[in-house]
């Protein structure tokens, strides 16, 4: 559902992405791995028409990034390692409003059901802007997921949360992996362990490993990790 052909993306001479080839497949949760400055956001910012690449080529769900932008920005749902959000509105304002950007035909009961799918009912009715970042982080994800898309691109979507809302989150990632394609970033080891099925270790912009995490020892993904990503 993700194709990823040869992607590289250059700021004058500084190569952020260098030749980044991969496939995501339906029913697949892969965890994009590398140090800060890797190339991981920038690789995401590509697959989901932000930027485009300066050489190489990307479909999903089979659009092309170049030629089909507004299918491929359909087919996924997308939490940034920024989360934008509107502040001053409150949660259930928002999210029916994001349904109603994402073509949604009932934007009011879907958004009542992302609610309870991301735990948000305590603070349904609370601004945006008086939440905790944990909590922020369950409206993005829910705004990424509220149309139902295809493919699901989440960036460092953990960050903020607290233990019980980790493994509360970690539990709507992995359902939502059974029937999508989701391509998902974290410094954290133990995410990629408990929701992925591959890891892909990026450093420098260039893929440096592609492995099925049941081809990794329990406990080695972050040894290799460090082998791979340490100059």
């Amino acid at each position: 559902m993700i194709d990823v052909k040869g992607i590289t993306k250059l700021y004058g001479e500084q190569r952020a992405v260098d030749h980044a080839t991969f496939h995501v497949g339906r029913g697949e949760i892969v965890g994009l791995l590398g140090p800060n400055g890797a190339g991981k956001s920038t690789l995401m910012k590509i697959i989901t028409c932000f930027i485009p690449p300066t050489e190489g080529e990307a479909t999903v769900c089979g659009h092309s990034i170049f030629d089909d932008t507004i299918a491929v920005r359909r087919s996924i749902g997308y939490l940034p390692e920024h989360n934008p959000l509107y502040l001053d509105m409150y949660v259930r304002e928002y999210l029916r409003f994001a349904a109603g950007m994402g073509g949604v035909k009932n934007a009011v009961g879907r958004a009542d059901e992302m609610i309870e799918l991301t735990g948000l009912q305590p603070e349904a009715n609370k601004r945006i802007g008086q939440l905790s970042k944990g909590y922020r982080q369950r409206v993005g994800l829910a705004q990424a997921m509220i149309h139902d898309p295809q493919v699901l691109i989440l960036d460092e979507p953990t960050t903020g949360l607290d233990p019980n809302q980790l493994e509360f989150i970690r539990g709507v990632i992995r359902n939502a992996g059974k029937d999508k394609a989701v391509l998902l970033s974290t410094h954290i080891m133990q995410e990629v362990e408990a929701m992925c099925s591959r890891a892909i270790i990026i450093n420098q912009g260039r893929i440096v490993a592609d492995e099925s995490i049941t081809n990794i020892n329990a406990g080695q993904l972050t040894e290799q990790f460090h082998k791979l990503t340490m100059n």
